[in-house]
């Protein structure tokens, strides 16, 4: 079988520890104890199924599309989704820096019904430091200007973005 991922500098950590009830193979560490089979029935189980419930997220793939690809229930994604958003650590806001501030709006289901994304960029780097979904009101565009003057920002660009 080789190494566990966790232990990273073993060679041989992982030996056999019997059988799953669909009869395949299953493999147990010998220094983190955690077990793993090779070739999984249920497909949820399989390691890069998060890697790819993300890349179809990108993509704009919808929950059933995705939960179709993938072979897994609707139920099982959504799960999978909030616990892959409960991972994501929150952007390091660097002090001093030029920050750009632009809105989007996002359609759920049909066009009457939509919600703003409102996002800073760090102007150099161009990467996202702060971000609120919401209703287009002042309390969104608050949320995300109150982080960058917490970071005595130096300039805050907008595309003539008002308070409304």
């Amino acid at each position: 079988m080789g190494s566990c991922f966790r232990c990273v500098g073993e060679i041989m950590c992982m030996i056999k520890y019997g059988k799953t009830k669909s009869g395949n193979q299953r493999y147990i560490c010998k220094r983190c104890k955690r077990t793993k089979v090779e070739n999984y029935v249920y497909q949820a189980y399989k390691p890069d199924t998060d890697k790819n419930i993300i890349q179809f997220t990108k993509e704009g793939l919808g929950i059933r599309s995705t939960s179709r690809i993938l072979r897994i229930s609707t139920t099982t994604l959504l799960k999978r989704i909030v616990s892959i958003a409960k991972n994501i650590n929150q952007p390091i806001i660097s002090i001093g820096k030029s920050y750009e501030v632009d809105e989007m709006r996002i359609y759920v289901r049909h066009k009457l019904n939509f919600i703003w994304l409102v996002y800073a960029l760090e102007k150099n780097s161009k990467k996202i430091v702060s971000f609120n979904v919401g209703k287009r009101t002042n309390k969104t565009l608050s949320r995300v200007l109150d982080t960058l003057k917490l970071s005595a920002a130096k300039k805050i660009f907008t595309d003539k973005l008002k308070k409304l």
